[in-house]
């Protein structure tokens, strides 16, 4: 098979065999390859060691314990000597020791002031052995060697532990070939090994069957539920960033059921976990599913590929459970259970450390989720509306209403109430909708009633919004600046 390499890929494995080096390219880049998939992430190894790479590669950096040099794809065959001005681009990344790739790799993050002028980072390793490792995440030990295999056999899983060189030789000791062909992730050697080496691959394996559509070997599975209480060792924001990954992929759905199977989701997500069994069906309400299947239905038919939405879409009935009333009349009701919901959907973006719009953002849908639609809405109604969930957020609220619609049962992915509704917020967003877009402004208040910057101007702006917010037509001119002197 004939693969077609960017020409910095080429470079690098030349340069380092014409050094008198093994280079093979590693890791996902190879199974892409194999895949025909377009590969994103370039990884490399060697047997030079990390001083007499930087010999081949002086414009590489290196400051880790793995043995792992950093190229800028815009910086090869480049030299920055030390006290130029572009000296920094040797300093680029850092290496985070609590983050692996998903080959077995450490990732390698972009830094500094110049960052965003680099696209791409080439990392080259030194082949390693690792010794015994120590809180489920790092090697006590890590030995240089000169064999390509016993770095292969460091990886986690089969399609992740193939070489490539620059004469296109495959390597491939532990059958990763054998089972891209067959869909299958295994992995390498004794899989109860794998996982305790680094924890966090009882997700990856879900993650990568997620995104590429596999299965996960019988032995290989196995492993994964004996050994799932693990999870509990590894950082949350490792976790999180598994966890976006798998609402990211082609399969979100497939995913969160393989860790709600492996006794995964009751560890990172008991909220979610104990809303399965919880009935919804009642004498006046013909519910199928249970709140937990509903929440993965409504996951499944969002319409949205953000990871964020699809998990406000797993969240959204999670104040249910907390909120359950059986009437005598055997009626099952969920009064405020958004609200509940909500304040449970900040403790988890908490627990995640999220940033502080995805916690906005989620805490939002999950909040307002609910939302009434009715064709006989006021304008106000809907900018109250509008205001709730954010402009920004218009979008994918609508997606989670589908879903939650199509998650229940229902036949129809969006009523005709509904598509009025989004006609009217279309209407309402093209009419003034913050004190900015009123037709008069602070200086205006100032001259008419002859007064000095202060709170005052303020709230006057406020009265004279919440009127127009009423009443579109009254954002006229003429009309504000008689009403600013009733206001004095």
């Amino acid at each position: 098979m004939e693969y077609q390499l960017p020409k910095e890929v080429k470079k690098i494995l030349n340069k380092l065999t014409q050094a008198g080096y093994q280079a093979y390219i590693v890791g996902g880049a190879v199974r892409d390859l194999l895949m025909g998939r377009e590969v994103s992430d370039w990884d490399f190894t060697t047997d030079a060691k990390p001083e007499e790479i930087l010999k081949v590669f002086p414009e590489g950096f290196y400051d880790n314990r793995f043995g792992t040099v950093g190229i800028a794809a815009e910086n090869i065959g480049k030299y920055f000597a030390r006290g130029d001005t572009e000296e920094d681009s040797r300093r680029l990344t850092r290496t985070t020791n609590d983050s692996e790739g998903e080959d077995g790799r450490r990732d390698t993050e972009v830094a500094g002031p110049r960052a965003k002028r680099v696209k791409q980072i080439f990392e080259i390793t030194t082949m390693r052995k690792e010794g015994v490792y120590r809180d489920f995440r790092h090697p006590i030990e890590v030995s240089w060697t000169n064999k390509i295999e016993e770095d292969l056999a460091r990886r986690d899983f089969t399609i992740n532990a193939m070489a490539l060189s620059i004469t296109e030789e495959l390597i491939d000791p532990f059958g990763g070939q054998r089972d891209l062909q067959n869909k299958l992730i295994q992995a390498v050697g004794d899989p109860k090994l794998r996982f305790q080496e680094d924890a966090l691959r009882l997700m990856r394996a879900i993650r990568i069957a997620t995104e590429l559509g596999f299965e996960i070997e019988n032995k290989t599975w196995q492993a994964i539920q004996e050994n799932a209480p693990l999870i509990r060792k590894i950082a949350w924001e490792r976790i999180r960033d598994e966890l976006l990954k798998i609402l990211a992929s082609l399969y979100p759905y497939i995913g969160i059921v393989k860790l709600r199977e492996a006794g995964i989701l009751p560890i990172i997500l008991p909220e979610v976990e104990r809303c399965f069994g919880v009935v919804q069906k009642g004498p006046k309400h013909a519910r199928v599913y249970d709140i937990g299947e509903h929440s993965l239905l409504t996951l499944k038919e969002t319409p949205s590929s953000d990871p964020l939405t699809r998990l406000a879409a797993l969240l959204h009935d999670i104040g249910k459970p907390d909120t359950l009333k059986i009437g005598v009349d055997s009626n099952v009701t969920f009064y405020h259970h958004e609200v509940v919901g909500g304040k449970l959907s900040l403790q988890i973006a908490k627990r995640f450390n999220l940033s502080k719009d995805q916690t906005d953002k989620l805490y939002r849908l999950a909040r307002w989720h609910l939302f009434t639609v009715d064709e006989k809405q006021t304008d106000s109604a809907i900018r109250r509306f509008i205001k709730n969930i954010g402009v920004e957020n218009i979008d994918d609220m609508m997606a989670l209403r589908v879903g939650d619609r199509l998650g229940g049962g229902t036949q129809k992915a969006v009523s005709w109430r509904m598509e009025r509704f989004k006609e009217r917020i279309k209407d309402v967003l093209k009419k003034p909708f913050s004190v900015t877009d009123l037709n008069v402004n602070g200086k205006d208040v100032m001259e008419v009633l002859k007064i000095k910057p202060g709170p005052k101007v303020g709230e006057i702006l406020n009265k004279l919004f919440k009127e127009v917010l009423e009443d579109a037509s009254k954002n006229n001119r003429d009309y504000l600046l008689e009403k600013i002197k009733s206001l004095k």
